[in-house]
């Protein structure tokens, strides 16, 4: 007979240490198993086989292994849809419960009740637990218990609950002990599930403490190295968010604020699943958005005339990555100057960030676009050329990324900016009743 076994299940929190999950796992009464599946129903959605995302996790998950082996332990990773990998796992080992973190997208709340159920099935336990943030759900909530949709009230709410107790970390390296002994497990090669390895270089996952200190002056400026890069550490839990908001608490009010916004947006989306696919504020959906398919190719490709757009379009085609002023400047000049719709935009992110998530990425889009919560009022139109005396004065960040920015080879503006911004006005006055 199969010894009884608990399984933590491994999603966006990819590390040991500081895993709330994880940490209830290891203090129960059986030995733990530790499972990552590569999951089809998301696989089978990218589009490119050498996706930055998925050789950062098949990275990441050979990291966590070699850890294990320190404890006499593996860690077992499955191809397949998550169904199909619990029911064979079911059929296979005496499996008692199942720990894992919550997951707040509503495709992954999906999938957890459909394991759930196939679980309850065999009465294996189905344990989840508040890891990716500090507040979730109805935890921060409006004194009448209702959500929030401004930022900053949520923000100062926010603030004045976070303490020690939501900061204290989960001291998972106690029960390392009580991991399952088995040294048998390999990791399958990145070709076995259908992918290319990308030979992308992945920011540190170690919090550069100078950055930090810096954060507020240094942020806006895309040609410094002014930014944590964390994001896509946080996106895949190989940070832990307790450990980065302490952090923060020390050294830059400013780098917390932006923990809070990450949070806020996890919480709108929770509370308000249909910002997935339409606009939050219901009236916007009325935008009659141009959607010029060329002007659209224009944008994606860094070749719309505007050196700063086409500088951070193009940064994030080679790298994955783009800086988050120029994030809201391509964004707003999507959404604003094209008028094309805010879900091009979003979809094409989802498609090249290493660091996508869901919620930042639909909060940060509606709020370019003005469709979101707490949006930028519709009648903010970003200049691109203000932006860039602003914030790239020397043009050192475009010189980086659009060498030919001063030569006769580089295309004219696909627009005019004051037109642009006349037709913008307009277009959303009428579709918003203003006019």
């Amino acid at each position: 007979m199969n010894i009884p076994l608990s399984v933590f299940w491994f999603r966006r929190d990819l590390r040991l240490d500081d895993n709330a999950g994880l940490y209830h796992a290891l203090k129960g009464k059986h030995p733990v198993l530790c499972l990552f599946i590569f999951d089809t129903d998301i696989l089978n959605k990218l589009e490119d086989k050498d996706d930055k995302r998925v050789t950062f996790i098949w990275q990441q998950l050979k990291i966590i292994n070699n850890e294990l082996k320190k404890y006499g332990t593996t860690l077992l990773v499955k191809h397949g849809t998550s169904s199909t990998v619990w029911k064979e796992l079911i059929s296979e080992k005496n499996i008692t419960s199942v720990f894992t973190n919550h997951d707040y997208e509503p495709d992954a709340i999906a999938r957890d009740e459909n394991v759930k159920a196939l679980l309850q099935k065999k009465n294996i336990n189905f344990h989840t637990y508040k890891d990716q943030v500090l507040f979730e759900k109805n935890e921060i909530t409006k004194d009448d218990g209702k959500p929030y949709s401004i930022y900053t009230p949520y923000s100062r709410k926010w603030l004045s609950k976070l303490n020690d107790f939501y900061l204290k970390s989960y001291p998972t390296e106690k029960f390392f002990s009580n991991f399952f002994k088995d040294v048998s497990n390999t990791i399958p090669s990145i070709s076995e599930i259908g992918f290319i390895e990308n030979d992308a270089a992945f920011p540190s996952n170690i919090p550069d403490q100078e950055i930090i200190k810096h954060y507020k002056e240094q942020r806006d400026f895309p040609s410094l190295k002014g930014t944590t890069h964390l994001s896509v550490h946080l996106r895949f839990g190989t940070v832990s968010i307790r450990k980065m908001a302490t952090l923060a608490n020390k050294l830059n009010a400013t780098w917390l604020n932006e923990l809070c916004w990450r949070e806020f947006y996890q919480m709108i989306l929770w509370h308000f699943p249909h910002v997935v696919s339409r606009a939050f504020k219901p009236a916007y959906n009325a935008i009659p958005w141009r959607n010029d398919e060329s002007e659209f190719d224009a944008w994606c490709n860094g070749q719309t005339g505007y050196p700063i757009v086409d500088a951070g379009m193009r940064e994030l085609n080679e790298t994955g990555f783009m800086h988050n002023r120029v994030r809201m400047i391509v964004a707003s000049f999507l959404t604003k100057h094209l008028l094309i719709d805010w879900r091009w935009g979003e979809a094409y992110f989802a498609h090249k960030l290493i660091d996508f998530e869901l919620a930042s990425n639909n909060g940060g889009w509606q709020w370019a676009a003005g469709t979101g919560c707490d949006a930028a009022p519709y009648f903010r139109i970003f200049n691109p050329y203000e932006q860039t005396k602003k914030f790239d004065p020397q043009f050192i960040y475009i010189k980086k990324w659009v060498p030919e920015f001063q030569d006769f080879s580089y295309p004219p503006p696909i627009i005019d900016h004051k037109f642009a911004r006349e037709r913008c006005l307009k277009v959303y006055a009428a579709a918003l009743g203003k006019t």
